[in-house]
């Protein structure tokens, strides 16, 4: 069953249950208040009746009595302690009262009474007569008014319950359709998606916001995300193949050169050697780069310790200078120590420094500090920098500041989103401040390693 048909369903069924159940309290309630007042009067009439009679008794005969007593459309009669009736029942003009048999008692009695079919109001009171015997004075009201009017009621109701059912089918299926617009129009939505391939979104109406409205704004904000990741993926597979093609294209070149003219000219054999080298070691850098990029943080295996920055950094500069040859000045406040990964804080420093390297010519300085709440670690370099509107884009992956300047000191442009990616993962925050012709500033803030409890 469909969910609109559902919600018509069940909405009609709770409506008609609720409606029905209201109109049978009205009638429970109403029957109830009419029946409790006429017993009511019964016995207040009942009971006026019996004090006059008890008057009259001592010099008018009992029959006369009751003819003179017996109120308009009830009966009346006395009974004595042994359930005898000196005088037969006496009924006003009109009113059939045969079979009032009900037992004598001490106490009074308002009840309803039931003799043939009919409904009666019934009142017993005790009197002392004037022969001092306790007799009972039973007097029984019709309620054949009460009942046709509860007939009538009744009526009215089951009409009312008829009638009140069509409108209430109408409103739930109007309430289904409008609770089904948008949810009908986000699948259609997605099913045009699915068959386009082309993202679109749902046109929302100007109305107040509900669940509806907010399921609908949350799809759209959730096609705006998918198509930038889409994007972004299309975009980052077309510069990753751009990137393996130009170093594809110049070993083959090279390696077609010395198939040619390798043998004939030494000093070619030489040069195609090192360029088929290098291009190599560069596709072999940016596949690892890619691969790592690829890899979801959660399976990098991270595993947060107690670092001490300063052996960390000491350690990161010899290797730097001991491969080229580069000046790399460490400058630290002692020992300070970071919770977080030291093979992964190391592979982000290497990567700054890498940077720092390839665009300056002078000497690299890495400082090691706190700055309360945390620690951090610096690398500062006095290179060609950076412009404030490049700086807004260095960690987009394959993003280069100079096209050419970057192919030509071998970056790919994946170094620095490796590096943002890599310090998220290890809980570090990485902030790049530079100026063109000034130098470039790198610091990776980390928490100190007594709040280890908080990471």
């Amino acid at each position: 069953m469909k969910l609109s048909s559902r919600i018509h369903l069940y909405s009609s069924v709770l409506m008609a249950v609720i409606l029905i159940v209201m109109n049978i309290l009205v009638y429970f309630v109403f029957s109830r208040l009419t029946v409790d007042s006429q017993l009511k009067q019964t016995k207040a009439e009942a009971v006026q009746i019996a004090g006059n009679m008890v008057e009259a008794a001592k010099s008018v005969p009992l029959a006369d009595l009751q003819r003179s007593y017996v109120p308009a459309g009830a009966g009346i009669k006395v009974v004595m302690p042994d359930n005898s009736s000196p005088e037969r029942l006496t009924t006003a003009p009109g009113v059939e009262l045969d079979g009032l048999d009900e037992p004598y008692d001490t106490r009074e009695q308002v009840r309803v009474i039931t003799i043939q079919g009919e409904t009666y109001a019934f009142a017993s009171i005790p009197v002392i007569w004037p022969d001092g015997s306790v007799n009972n004075i039973q007097l029984a009201r019709t309620l054949a008014p009460t009942m046709d009017i509860l007939k009538a009621l009744r009526l009215v109701l089951v009409a009312v319950t008829a009638i009140g059912l069509l409108p209430i089918i109408v409103s739930t299926r109007v309430l289904g359709r409008l609770i089904m617009q948008p949810i009908t129009a986000l699948t259609r939505t997605m099913k045009d998606i699915r068959e386009s391939g082309r993202f679109r979104r749902i046109e929302l109406e100007e109305q107040p916001k509900n669940e509806l409205t907010e399921m609908g704004a949350a799809f759209n904000d959730m096609i705006t995300l998918l198509e930038s990741n889409h994007e972004k993926q299309e975009q980052f597979v077309s510069n990753a193949s751009h990137e393996l093609k130009t170093p594809l294209t110049i070993i083959e070149s090279y390696a077609s050169l010395l198939k040619r003219r390798g043998l004939e000219r030494p000093e070619l054999f030489q040069e195609s050697v090192e360029a088929i080298h290098s291009e190599a070691i560069r596709m072999k850098e940016m596949t690892e780069q890619l691969l790592l990029l690829a890899r979801n943080q959660d399976s990098w295996k991270i595993e947060m310790e107690s670092v001490e920055l300063s052996e960390l950094a000491n350690g990161s500069a010899r290797a730097i200078r001991d491969a080229y040859s580069r000046k790399v000045d460490v400058r630290a406040e002692g020992e300070v120590h970071a919770w977080t990964d030291s093979r992964r804080l190391k592979q982000l420093l290497f990567i700054l420094l890498d940077n720092a390297r390839k665009y300056s010519d002078e000497s690299i300085v890495i400082e090691v500090g706190r700055k309360p709440p945390g620690v951090y670690i610096r690398v500062i370099d006095r290179g060609i920098g950076i412009s404030k509107e490049d700086l807004e884009h260095v960690f987009d992956r394959f993003y280069r500041v100079d096209e050419a300047r970057g192919r030509k000191i071998g970056g790919a442009g994946l170094g620095l989103s490796l590096a943002k990616e890599i310090s998220e993962a290890i809980g570090a925050e990485l902030e790049l401040e530079s100026l063109p012709g000034v130098g470039t500033t790198a610091t990776i803030r980390l928490q100190p390693s007594g709040t280890r409890g908080q990471g």
